[in-house]
């Protein structure tokens, strides 16, 4: 809702993936176009490595890889470098580079000599793609996703006829879409304990369930109620509202009470987890404008009231809340607001950032978590929210994944 939807959300500032359309043996952890998975299935062992320069020396880089392992790695004169393009599939149009040419932070597959096993080792083929292009890549999905993504709550799922139903938006602001899956659309699953597209594997539809948080992107029909889908990204999680009773600073955990199953739960606070704090002005409109026929804290009507006004975004539309002081959203506050999923991302990705250390007990709050009982990972979390607990769960429910997942390797920057 940095998505858990991220204007986009990079909540934290994303470390970028390469899209590892055609290697089964590397991680495909989200969004450069150029496939060198092909590259590393027919190499001979030791299998090349993904992942991002941290260090440049004359004849030696340190490449971080996907797996999070620093690997030392020496660059003789003569060894075959090149540098692709985002969109690139193979080395067909690969250009060939100089070792100065490479620079911290490009992402770079490393094809590795047998001898010497262990670091530093020797690289046969470096494939390199520029960090300036990886930026500008991100950038265009980002905006992409900004346009045409649209996000909520899985309703229904038909594998047969590749359509997924889902609700979006709450209260007044509440949507239906209907998503239309192909077998070219590009469908992907979260890890069970994040929202961080980059964990995000290839599933199949039939891993979609009802109540799943779902972002997808696509074309959309003219009023917005269906999309011919280009890329899904689900996930299954828990959403807990409740007020904090205690904390443990020493454990990094929370305790709650759960205000829909009356349980306590304890709630581990990792070093990733995303939170955020409404301000008070915002919380009241969001409370406001997910109760059907009320009407916002300035008096107009609440957004997405307006038959057919529901979930439409683009040009001449606003956020219906325009942030803190000094902050404006949209278009203009002279033109008409309409509201939506992409609306609620809007507001929340406005909210402050906040860090375990500001929780305080007594306070409020909505989170995402792992599945669990008694014992929970929250994945994100959101504090502020004392006029949003009156509201019913489902609605909650929708604040959270309106905001809350990561879509693509185009996120917003906090």
């Amino acid at each position: 809702m940095q998505s858990k939807f991220r204007d986009f959300k990079l909540v934290r500032p994303m470390r970028f993936a390469l899209l590892i359309s055609l290697v089964s043996g590397l991680t495909a952890v989200a969004t450069l176009p150029f496939s060198l998975v092909s590259i590393a299935q027919t190499a001979p062992v030791p299998k090349p490595f993904v992942g991002t320069i941290t260090a440049s020396s004359p004849g030696m880089l340190t490449v971080k890889t996907d797996a999070g392992v620093e690997r030392k790695v020496t660059v003789p004169d003569g060894v075959r470098l090149q540098r692709v393009a985002p969109g690139a599939k193979d080395l067909s149009s690969a250009a060939i580079i100089q070792f100065a040419d490479l620079a911290v932070g490009d992402r770079v597959l490393v094809k590795i000599a047998p001898q010497p096993a262990t670091d530093p080792v020797t690289a046969i083929l470096i494939v390199a793609i520029p960090r300036a292009d990886v930026a500008q890549k991100q950038q265009q999905e980002r905006e992409d996703w900004q346009r045409n993504g649209v996000g909520g709550l899985v309703k229904s799922v038909n594998a047969g006829t590749g359509e997924v139903v889902i609700v979006s938006g709450a209260g007044a602001m509440e949507k239906t879409i209907t998503l239309h899956v192909t077998p070219a659309t590009k469908l992907k699953r979260y890890a069970p304990d994040s929202v961080d597209y980059e964990k995000a594997t290839d599933a199949p539809i039939e891993t979609i369930q009802v109540g799943d948080q779902l972002r997808a992107r696509g074309t959309k029909n003219a009023d917005g109620t269906e999309m011919a889908a280009v890329e899904v990204v689900s996930g299954g999680f828990r959403n807990i509202s409740g007020v904090i009773g205690s904390i443990n600073a020493a454990t990094q955990t929370i305790t709650l009470k759960d205000l829909l199953s009356k349980q306590t739960v304890n709630v581990h606070i990792g070093p990733d987890v995303q939170m955020r704090k409404l301000p008070d002005e915002m919380a009241k409109r969001l409370a406001a404008l997910t109760k059907p026929g009320e009407r916002a804290a300035d008096g107009t009507a609440a957004a997405g009231a307006a038959p057919g006004s529901a979930g439409q975004t683009g040009q001449g539309s606003r956020p219906a809340y325009s942030g803190p002081p000094g902050q404006t959203g949209g278009q203009g506050a002279g033109q008409g607001r309409r509201a939506g999923g992409g609306d609620l991302q809007q507001m929340l990705s406005r909210a402050p950032a906040i860090h375990f250390s500001d929780l305080q007990k007594g306070d409020a709050v909505l989170l995402v978590s792992t599945q669990g009982t008694s014992e929970v990972t929250a994945v994100t979390l959101l504090s502020g929210v004392e006029p949003l607990l009156q509201a019913p769960a489902s609605t909650q429910n929708m604040l959270l994944s309106n905001w809350n997942m990561g879509s693509g390797g185009a996120e917003a920057a906090q």
